[in-house]
């Protein structure tokens, strides 16, 4: 007979089939014999195991046919030894060595059992298992076992009820209690509602799909540590469900090292920002501000910054030690929730006083830092009349870090923040990171510190070198603004000034330095000093421009510093209604003119040939007259004025055009329009502003002849002059004027051999000026006793308040100024 149960199948030695029971995997072999050694029952996979098939072996005796295999050297039990022991103790176990059919040697571990059937009979039992594949399962086994009891993680067994059926040592003791009482319990009975209210569902989901669930983080029971848990689903060879396994795996120090690295990690964040934030900002208010609201919410709940009084105000750093009543001031201030006790306590820009607050006043002395870190020892340390303390404890603060502020060597005030009670309190692995916080902070508060000197120092020569009192020249009126740059910029170098000259003409003047600070304010003063100097020389816009380039390149060479400045320089004869002006790299003048009969305005930008800046040179500048109808109004300004982030500077002065040509009632409210309507976003860039109304002198108050060169021309002159000053009731001056234009005019026709002009201005003061086609100026020379000339321009000299010469596009001009009486 020969048959093969359900999974059974055949395999090499050591194989171990995948599929069916354990006893598919072990492949048990069956043999019944009598007491003889016949025969009686062979099983299929005896057949399998030693190739011999049934009807060939049943009602055989197993010793003749394939006997037992001696061992080498004789040794090897002997079939009748075998039988001898069955008789005598009813069973016998042990390894055999069979001959298979082909020829080889099976080696099997046999169990043997005499027993007896119904009728009495005795007969021998045998089951034989190659020891190959059992020796397989056992090292299997072993290894489980092994595995299981000496891993350091816990590993768990669940039935499909998911209730433990085995459990590790290590298990064991991550739950705290021992084997006994975890075996037949389940998730829901050991853990917290929470956990396990996570867990069930999963291990039901693995349970039923299959899925498994890998380093599932949740906490140790009762809130003790963390742990990484892992669910897999057990399925045995038949691909029947047994349950499902779990390990665990203390992660507390993983979990307590990933979270010391994000702090880390958020708070090197938080560093950089806060930095990035601070260090653009130049206002010691604004740096105390930023300071608080960076460490709000990230490190602390509220957070308070209090400085030195002088601090704020750009003062020098304290050198007295703090005492109780040293002024202090808190500057900036943030909290997550401003209750009434915060409302109370961070207002900012109020004084602060230590007397009662020994913990903070302890830090601003010895600069030490100081943790409170906790509710009691605040308690503790709290004054019974610092209100201060009583909100803070109302707020429920649990902890506070006193820092000390400081930078070169000097403490400048104090960096506090405090927790609430629904945070951990700050402890003492806040206090370096809270320190370098505070280190950075005050070195940015004293930049600002610094800054905030300079700009005022800058400012205030700045101011000191504008002119104080503008002149009011006849015919004109004048209206001016002077707008420092923002907060965020140093002082500039941007100036006007307005400069009457002889015969009632005026001079006006805006420039730009290029540049910031106490260097661009030094020059711009230095520049105004220039122009102001060569303008009492009558020269020609282009040439005083050019001469104020060359002093201001020797200054730069004698001082080893670079410079650049535009400016535009214009000078207004109200007698004539001409302007004449040039531009040095600057932005254009505009002329606000009123054009027909229904009074429509037109403004226009005066076409001048640019030039470059003062400081680069190379290029020649060149003037330019415009005349002017009476009441026109001249703009001067600089760059900052229509310059903007968003715009180009032809969009600035469209708009600046358009703007003039609104209806206002006086220049000072056209000024103040301007600068109410200026582009918001412009540059951060200082503003000079200078306006003109050009009028003309009072009628009858200009007098101009033309003579021609001949003899009787002196004479003509003196009755003319001495005519005019006589109608002007000046005839006090009419002895020196009359006897100053003879000698200007014979000097005239001695040497100009051309027309002879003479004309006189009454304004401010008496001009009279002589002019010639002659274009080389007079000389003045020390005449000798015998000479009978070349004492004109002496006397005009020594009787005029001042004299001087001019160029003209016809030749020179001659003039003297006298007082009027």
């Amino acid at each position: 007979m020969r048959g093969h149960g359900g999974g059974e199948g055949g395999g090499g030695e050591g194989e171990v089939v995948r599929g069916g029971t354990l006893l598919d995997t072990l492949r048990v072999a069956v043999v019944m014999l009598d007491t003889s050694g016949r025969v009686l029952l062979w099983s299929p996979l005896a057949e399998d195991v030693l190739g011999w098939a049934g009807e060939h072996i049943v009602g055989r005796r197993v010793g003749g046919l394939f006997g037992v295999v001696p061992e080498e050297g004789g040794g090897g039990v002997r079939p009748a030894e075998i039988l001898g022991e069955l008789l005598r103790l009813g069973r016998w176990d042990g390894i055999l060595a069979l001959r298979h059919r082909d020829g080889h040697t099976v080696q099997v571990e046999t169990r043997a059992s005499l027993l007896v059937d119904g009728d009495g009979r005795p007969f021998v039992l045998a089951s034989m298992v190659e020891t190959s594949r059992l020796r397989t399962l056992e090292h299997d086994l072993a290894a489980l076992d092994s595995l299981f009891d000496a891993s350091p993680l816990g590993v768990a067994i669940f039935d499909t009820d998911l209730r433990y059926v085995r459990v590790n040592a290590a298990l064991a003791r991550m739950s705290g209690l021992p084997v006994t009482d975890l075996l037949g319990r389940t998730v829901d009975d050991l853990l917290d509602p929470e956990t396990a209210a996570l867990l069930t569902p999963l291990q039901k989901d693995v349970l039923a799909t299959g899925r498994p669930v890998v380093d599932l983080e949740v906490p140790g029971r009762g809130g003790r540590g963390h742990r990484s848990v892992s669910f897999h689903r057990l399925d045995d060879r038949a691909g029947r469900v047994l349950g499902i396994s779990a390990t665990v795996m203390d992660v507390t120090e993983r979990v307590r090292a990933a979270a010391r690295a994000e702090r880390g990690r958020s708070r090197l964040a938080l560093l950089n920002e806060l930095g990035s934030r601070i260090a653009g900002e130049l206002d010691v208010t604004r740096v105390a501000q930023t300071l608080a609201e960076g460490l709000v919410p990230g490190l602390a709940d509220y957070a308070t910054v209090i400085l030195h009084a002088g601090i704020a105000e750009g003062g020098d750093l304290p050198t007295m030690p703090y005492g109780d009543h040293t002024p202090m001031r808190q500057l900036g201030t943030a909290s997550v929730r401003w209750s009434p006790e915060a409302r109370r306590s961070l207002r900012r820009g109020v004084s602060v006083d230590f007397a009662a607050r020994p913990v903070f006043g302890e830090v601003l002395r010895s600069g030490d830092p100081r943790l409170v870190a906790s509710t009691q020892e605040l308690c503790a340390l709290a004054e019974p009349d610092d209100d201060r303390a009583r909100d803070a404890l109302r707020a429920g603060v649990n902890s506070v870090l006193v820092l000390p502020l400081r930078a070169r060597g000097v403490v400048l005030g104090l960096l506090v923040i405090g927790r609430v009670r629904e945070r951990e309190p700050l402890d003492s692995d806040d206090l370096p990171f809270a320190t370098e916080v505070a280190d950075r902070g005050a070195a940015a508060l004293d930049n600002a510190r610094l800054y905030v000197r300079e700009r005022e120092g800058a400012l205030m020569l700045q101011r000191s070198l504008l002119p104080q009192v503008l002149p009011d020249p006849p015919g004109v009126e004048i209206a001016f603004r002077y707008v420092p740059g923002s907060s965020g910029a140093e002082a500039g170098g941007d100036w006007f000034d307005v400069i009457p000259l002889a015969g009632g003409r005026v001079a006006f003047v805006v420039g730009d330095v290029m540049g910031h600070g106490l260097r661009a304010a030094a020059t711009m003063g230095r520049l105004r000093t220039a122009v102001r100097t060569l303008a009492g020389l009558d020269m020609p816009p282009d040439e005083l421009l050019r001469r104020v380039g060359e002093l201001g390149d020797d200054l730069a060479q004698s001082q080893a510093e670079g410079w650049m400045a535009t400016v535009v320089y214009a000078v207004y004869d109200p007698a004539v209604h001409r302007c004449s002006m040039a531009l040095a790299g600057h932005v254009p003048p505009l002329l606000v003119e009123k054009r027909g009969p229904d009074g429509a305005c037109r403004a226009r930008l005066i076409d001048l040939p640019t030039g470059v800046p003062l400081g680069v040179g190379g290029v020649r500048l060149e003037t330019v007259e415009v005349d002017v109808e009476d009441g026109a109004v001249l703009v001067l300004y600089t760059d900052g004025l229509v310059e903007s982030r968003v715009r180009d500077i032809d969009e600035g002065l469209e708009w600046l055009r358009g703007t003039m040509c609104r209806s206002v009632s006086s220049l000072e409210e056209a000024c103040d329009d301007l600068l109410a309507t200026m582009e918001q976003d412009r540059e951060p860039d200082d503003v000079a502003l200078l306006m003109a109304r050009l009028g003309g002198l009072p009628p009858g108050s200009t007098a101009r002849w033309t003579f021609p060169a001949e003899p009787g021309a002196v004479r003509l002159a003196r009755r003319r002059v001495a005519r005019t000053l006589e109608i002007w009731e000046l005839t006090a001056l009419s002895d020196i004027t009359v006897l100053l234009v003879s000698e200007l005019v014979t000097n005239s026709l001695r040497y100009a051999h051309g027309p002879i002009g003479v004309r006189m201005v009454r304004g401010t003061s008496l001009l009279v000026e002589v002019s010639d086609p002659l274009p080389d100026p007079p000389r003045e020379r020390v005449a000798r006793e015998d000479d009978e000339g070349g004492r004109g321009l002496q006397l005009v000299a020594r009787t005029s308040r001042r004299w001087g010469t001019r160029h003209g596009p016809l030749g020179k001009t001659v003039w003297f100024e006298l007082a009027l009486p």
